[in-house]
Order: C-alpha cells, then structure tokens, then sequence
C-alpha cells in the first residue's frame, strides 16, 4: 500500500476522531467519571472512616476549569515530548549529514 503521506495523515486524524466519537455516539447514557472519583468511591466503600493524608494546595473553583487545567498539563508535557523527539531526529540528522560528507 504506497500512500501518500498527507493522505496517511489525514487517514490517522479520521481514526483518532473515531475512537474520541464512537464511544460517546454508542454510550449515550454513559457516565464518563475520572479514575480519582472512582478511587475515591471505592476507598469510602473500604473503610468508611479513611481521612486523606493531605488537602490539596489550590482547589479549582469548578469541574470546568480542573479540565482545564488537565489539558493544559497535557498538552504542555506533549509539547516537550514533541520538541524533545523533534530534537534527537534532527540532532542524528545533522550528525548523518556530516559523516557522510567527510
């Protein structure tokens, strides 16, 4: 199979829209909950008199902007991974390109 690379790109961003969709089109009625609640729900359940070990330092002030806030994080950690693989390519690149010329 001899694609073009735009065409295999935008190939691989349908596929990423889809598996983001199709949960959300085929689970109308789910509740997408994150893993914290879902911990925090099973350790009441445990042991009902559990105290956590510490607070938070800064409590957001509604669901909305902790999203925010998780995007945020997780695109900045996908940005340093981005430029750092970035980085090494052309590093080894430019290291190719001079031996090759010695």
């Amino acid at each position: 199979m001899n694609l073009k690379k735009s065409t295999k790109n935008i190939l691989l961003i349908l596929v990423v829209v889809l598996l983001a969709a199709v949960p959300l089109l085929v689970l109308k009625d789910a509740e997408f909950s994150g893993a914290d609640g879902q911990a925090e729900e099973a350790i009441t359940e445990i042991n009902p008199d559990y105290e956590p070990w510490f607070s938070p330092l800064i409590e957001p002030a509604s669901g909305e902007i902790e999203s925010l806030l998780f995007s945020l994080q997780a695109a900045i950690g996908a940005g340093f991974i981005g430029y750092f693989i970035g980085y090494v390519k052309g590093k080894r690149e430019v290291e190719q390109k001079v031996l090759n010329d010695k």
